[in-house]
Order: structure tokens, then C-alpha cells, then sequence
């Protein structure tokens, strides 16, 4: 793509930039309006316009058309936890498959093979949002496929997850609450913890995994230095996104069955400290290419503890979605540092300074999440003692996340 639509390594660079520049702008006010419109109108026309959108970038001609793409595609991903994730990583397998198949379409209908990803990425995501117009309920309340009793369990559990309150009137869309979950520490620790998950999710992506090759299709540098050819390369990419899926399943699994969601974010840093230092210390591809099963699976798994670690720990609603808006407004941030930063001053083949970062990422995902189940242990601790001197009767309305009874999540 690049070759084909003459751009220089700066304008690329720039083309994505400009995807994640509306997405930190909008998150905020899409996620708090979400609420408002409703999931079953505003998630289905904005996927249903991404996907289009998505297509038109298969029909550029040049750089300007596609920065104006590729911002729309931003400003719509908005607002777009365990099995969401793991998809992003099966959907990062089924990408190699999907890419091996594309290289051999170049040239189909006069257009070049990455104008096909477009296409037909795009096309899926257009009749999946078109079907859920008509499949998506408003709420739990209005779903027709749960009877009574199901809907009664559904939303006792959301209540008991601290995704929806028990005070119907505290989901309401408030402004000003908003702006006060601005001021809630465990936020701002989750929030690092996100800024360094997206450098590294940006550089796997964009750097250690792909680089663009004459046909400009994605092709993994790893695999290409181990022999194989381009096609076999991106087949060769499909195993390790395979495993993040299954990790990242089990990891999600685990960590809603001992509701640990911070040891479950140390656990996949931990995945990526070990992936990064064997990509590091290892010159033989063999090691590299396995070290990527460790840093993707690690990464790919962190991302429901870390979003439900997000949710569980705000309340209400209008502190919830801001505090999920942060979180991934810090990831885009990460990406966009990686984006600049990494490209202008890490090389392959070793990439070396460039691992050295993301290891050093890694670990301070892990200090992060440590330092925030210890303010939040010490602010149990003292809602502890605030219950053994009043009964909840006594405790003021509409505190949200600081009352004495809602006990964070470590």
C-alpha cells in the first residue's frame, strides 16, 4: 500500500496517527452516550459506517484520501470484556490465514491485494451491523431471547460485577460525575498500566511482527529470517495468536472465578517480561519466534483483567464509563508513542532498543498493578472500619465507589 499509493515512511506514520487522534477525542463522549442512544442504535450504526468507511479505503488513490479514511475510522471505532478480547486475538490469527489467502488475490479486478483486505473486512462488518439493527436488545430488560427468570439472574450478576447499579437512578447520564471519576486513583494506576500495553500491543504490531514487503502486505520479519517465504510466513503467524486466544481465555476465566483482576494483569505482564527478555537475550529465530507465544499471549490477556479491574472498581455508571474511556484513551496514546518513538530509533533486524523498551514497559505494567491492589487493600481496610461503626442505613446516598460498602477489587 504504501509503495502503491507513494507515500514516504512519514506520511504512513502519519496515516496512523490520525486513526487514533478522534478515537482519544471521542471516547469519553461516546462511551457516556452510549448510555443515552442506546447500544442497539449507536453500536450498530457505527459499526455498520466503519465498515463502509473500511471500504472506501480499498478505492484510494493517494495519501490524502486515506488520512481522510483513516480518520473517520477513528472517530467511529469509538466505543466499539472476556470473549471481546480473546476474539481480538483469534481475529490476529484468522488475519495471517486471511492474509495468505489475499496475497494471491493481487490483481483480482485490477486492484492491488491490500485494497482486498479492505473490501472484505469492510463488507463483514457492514451485514454484521445491518443484522444487529435487528438482533441487539436496548437493554437486558428488552432482550426477547431471555425469559423472566433469566433476565432476574443476567441482571443480578451485572449488579453483583458492579456493572450496573442496584440504584437505577445512579446509571443515569451525569455530567458531573463524570468529571469526579477524573479524580479516582485506581483510574490513573490502570490508566498507566494501559498507556504501556498500548506501546507494546502498537509495537508487536507494527514492528517486531510485520513489516511491509513489494506486494505491501503484512509479512512477520521473524518468520521471513527464518526462510520461509511470504506466504508461509503469515501462516507461520497464526500459531502464536492462536495461543493468546486460549490464554487469554483461561486467564479471563480464572480471573472472574477468584475475582483477582490485578494478579491476573501481573500474571500476563509477567508473560511479556519473560517473551521480551528471551527475544532480547536470544540471537537464534527458533527463540524469537517463541518468545512471541509468551509477549502476545501476555499482552492479549491482560486486556479483560485490566478493563474489568476499570469497571469493577468505579461506580456509577457515569464514573464507570469515564474511567473505561480513560483506559483506552492511554492505550491509543501508548500506540501513537509507539508509533513515532519506536520506528524513529529501533532498526531490525534486533530491534534492540525498541525491546529493551517494551521489556521495561512490561515491567512497569506489573509495579503499576502491584501498586494499585495495595492502595486498594489499604482503602478496604478502611471501609472495614467505617462498617463496624454505622449500619448502611446510616452511610449518606449516591457515593457511588467511596461508599463504605462497595468493597474494590483487588
Amino acid at each position: 500500500m504504501q509503495k502503491d499509493l507513494h507515500m514516504s515512511n512519514m506520511q504512513y506514520s502519519i496515516a496512523l496517527t490520525v486513526t487514533l487522534v478522534p478515537y482519544v477525542i471521542a471516547e469519553i463522549p461516546s462511551n457516556l452516550l452510549l448510555k443515552a442512544i442506546g447500544p442497539n442504535l449507536m453500536l450498530p450504526a457505527m459499526s455498520t459506517l466503519w465498515g463502509i468507511v473500511t471500504i472506501m479505503q480499498g478505492l484510494v488513490h493517494n495519501y490524502h484520501n486515506l488520512v481522510a479514511c483513516r480518520f473517520f475510522l477513528g472517530l467511529l471505532k469509538a466505543n466499539r470484556v472476556a470473549l471481546f478480547f480473546s476474539a481480538a486475538s483469534l481475529s490476529g490469527a484468522f488475519s495471517g490465514l486471511l492474509a495468505f489467502a489475499i496475497i494471491k488475490m493481487d490483481g483480482i479486478g485490477g486492484r492491488p491485494g491490500w485494497a482486498w483486505i479492505f473490501f472484505l473486512k469492510g463488507l463483514v462488518t457492514v451485514l454484521v451491523g445491518l443484522i444487529s439493527f435487528i438482533a441487539l436488545p436496548r437493554s437486558v430488560e428488552d432482550s426477547k431471547f431471555l425469559n423472566e427468570t433469566e433476565k432476574e439472574l443476567v441482571l443480578q450478576q451485572l449488579s453483583n460485577d458492579s456493572i450496573v447499579s442496584r440504584d437505577t437512578q445512579a446509571d443515569n447520564l451525569n455530567w458531573k460525575a463524570a468529571v469526579k471519576a477524573l479524580a479516582l486513583p485506581q483510574v490513573w494506576f490502570i490508566a498507566g498500566i494501559f498507556l504501556f500495553a498500548g506501546i507494546i500491543t502498537s509495537a508487536l504490531s507494527l514492528h517486531l511482527i510485520p513489516v511491509i514487503n513489494y506486494c505491501s502486505s503484512f509479512t512477520p520479519s521473524i518468520l521471513l529470517g527464518l526462510g520461509y517465504s511470504p506466504s508461509r510466513a503469515q501462516l507461520m503467524s497464526v500459531p502464536p495468536f492462536a495461543a493468546a486466544f486460549v490464554v487469554t481465555l483461561l486467564v479471563s476465566l480464572l480471573s472472574d472465578k477468584y475475582s483477582h483482576r490485578g494478579y491476573s494483569a501481573m500474571f500476563s505482564a509477567a508473560l511479556c517480561i519473560i517473551g521480551f527478555a528471551m527475544y532480547f537475550k536470544s540471537r537464534s529465530f527458533h527463540v524469537q519466534y517463541g518468545s512471541l507465544f509468551l509477549s502476545i499471549s501476555g499482552i492479549s490477556s491482560s486486556g479483560p483483567a485490566l478493563a474489568m479491574w476499570l469497571a469493577k472498581n468505579a461506580a456509577p455508571h457515569s464514573h464507570q464509563a469515564t474511567a473505561i474511556a480513560i483506559g483506552f484513551i492511554s492505550t491509543n496514546i501508548g500506540s501513537i508513542i509507539a508509533t513515532w518513538l519506536y520506528s524513529a530509533w529501533s532498526h531490525p533486524p534486533r530491534y534492540t532498543s525498541g525491546t529493551i523498551t517494551l521489556l521495561v514497559g512490561s515491567i512497569m505494567m506489573a509495579v503499576l498493578a502491584f501498586a494499585n491492589i495495595l492502595y486498594l487493600k489499604q482503602q478496604n481496610r478502611k471501609k472495614a472500619v467505617i462498617r463496624q461503626q454505622m449500619t448502611r442505613e446510616e452511610e449518606a446516598e449516591g457515593l457511588g465507589d467511596h461508599s463504605a460498602w462497595f468493597i474494590y477489587c483487588t
